[in-house]
């Protein structure tokens, strides 16, 4: 009984693994493929934003501190001055209507791990949380 539970877990192990994994990488590209078609338009396919009417999520420092909080800018928008690596912007940006967590949870871990970026992984259940605090 034991080298057939043994014996399974050896099997099932690594599958679970492969499977794991590739379910990261499948997240991340979705959330590239939102990015292309909801926020590259302005904030660019490398992340370096359009000089002074959009800023940059690469290297972003703003980006990096707001972490799961990106989710309300993202189907808010964002009015006012910001400031982001040193350079003021006071452009608005329109909300992204119509995505759901998920969807929303990939355009934040795509952006955080593109173009150098190396932010920690956000979970569906905080952007989740923080969605449900957003106005």
């Amino acid at each position: 009984m034991i080298k057939k539970i043994i014996f399974s877990w050896a099997i099932l192990l690594p599958l679970f693994i492969v499977y794991a994994c590739g379910s990261g990488e499948k997240t991340y590209q979705e959330g590239a493929i939102l990015y292309k078609k909801h926020c590259e338009n302005c904030h660019m396919e490398d992340g370096s934003g359009l000089e002074a009417l959009y800023p940059p999520l690469a290297q972003s420092d703003m980006l990096k501190s707001m972490g799961p909080a990106t989710a309300c800018i993202i189907i808010n928008g964002l009015e006012g001055k910001i400031l982001v690596n040193g350079i003021e912007y006071d452009n608005k940006m329109l909300p992204i209507e119509g995505l759901s967590a998920v969807e929303i949870t990939n355009i934040i871990n795509y952006i955080n791990n593109a173009w150098g970026n190396q932010h920690p992984y956000i979970e569906l259940k905080e952007v989740t949380t923080i969605l449900e605090g957003c106005q």
